[in-house]
């Protein structure tokens, strides 16, 4: 039996990739006990004073300490203040930068092009050196200016593909109607374009929330500075294996949290609800321009709470609505 691709393995190959899967599996179960057996084993300082292991119960009492806890809370807390103004920040540079991307004059979308490029381009880092030093903006500022103009650089790209990704004809018939480019662009254009992107755009905005921890650099005290540079000097080093667990754990759990939206969103954009306001009234325009026998709005996108008007035969009508 053959596959368009491939051929289908028989059973000689099957058993053979089960066995290599076991072996590998073997291998990797055997290193990961190695680890924790090294981690546990007492070692020497740089004093050549014995210290327990890593998972020794001295190691984990700080789990109890209220103070580490808060100390905790504070760089989260700092954390999320920097990535939330970032991430608002940075959806209002990606539709700019989109906007400019998409204009008809050359002169504006060849520097938008020069602009979004570099600044795709450079590292999150060198960007906070450079606003810190330069403008003397402060560890926050320098943080929130570089993740802003980085993601949303990529997220003015994305904006750009869902426009791409649009029918021509809506476009061209909103001016048709009568309505101002500007218009067709926030009535028509946008919100299916950030109906289609958001799940790219929550994904990004998830390595803003990862590059935050660059600020560690700047001396912004947020979570990774607190719990690994902070932390040890507070409770002791005896404690650093432990606040880089918890540190780590914090992280993964934020990070999951917005992943598991990510995916939610993704899947309830495939399926094609959740639309929102924006987009229900964007399938009214165009709807409205396939009644008025406008070229390219025939066929408009599916937007949920779109149906026909089964009593006249005019145009689709949105929530209900009759014309």
């Amino acid at each position: 039996m053959t596959s368009v691709l491939y051929d289908v393995p028989g059973p000689k190959t099957r058993r053979l990739s089960l066995l290599f899967s076991i072996i590998g599996g073997a291998l990797i179960l055997a290193g990961l006990i190695g680890i924790v057996v090294f981690l546990s084993l007492p070692r020497l300082n740089a004093a050549g004073v014995e210290q327990p292991g890593m998972f020794d119960p001295s190691r984990w009492d700080i789990l109890a300490d209220r103070a580490m806890w808060r100390s905790i809370w504070r760089g989260l807390s700092a954390t999320l203040q920097m990535a939330g103004v970032a991430a608002v920040l940075a959806l209002a540079v990606g539709v700019v930068l989109s906007m400019a991307r998409t204009a008809r004059s050359a002169f504006i979308r060849i520097p938008a092009i020069v602009v979004v490029e570099f600044f795709r381009g450079m590292p999150v880092l060198l960007m906070m050196l450079f606003i810190l030093l330069v403008f003397s903006s402060g560890q926050f500022w320098a943080g929130v200016g570089a993740l802003a103009v980085y993601n949303g650089a990529v997220i003015g790209e994305a904006l750009r593909s869902g426009i791409a990704s649009l029918p021509r004809g809506q476009g061209e018939s909103g001016l048709a109607v009568g309505l101002t480019p500007l218009q067709v662009r926030f009535s028509i254009e946008y919100p299916q374009a950030f109906r289609q992107m958001l799940p790219i755009i929550i994904a990004q905005l998830v390595v803003l929330l990862k590059d935050t921890s660059l600020a560690y650099i700047l001396g912004y005290q947020e979570l990774l500075n607190i719990g690994l540079k902070q932390g040890p000097t507070t409770f002791g080093p005896t404690y650093l294996f432990t606040l880089f667990f918890v540190v780590w754990a914090v992280y993964l759990a934020v990070n999951l949290s917005l992943s598991a939206i990510a995916r939610v969103v993704a899947k309830r954009t495939a399926s094609g609800r959740g639309g929102g306001l924006k987009a229900r009234r964007a399938a009214r325009v165009v709807s409205q321009l396939a009644g008025a026998g406008m070229s390219g709005a025939s066929t408009p996108l599916p937007v949920t709470g779109v149906r026909a008007d089964p009593t006249a035969g005019g145009p689709p009508s949105a929530d209900g609505d009759t014309h």
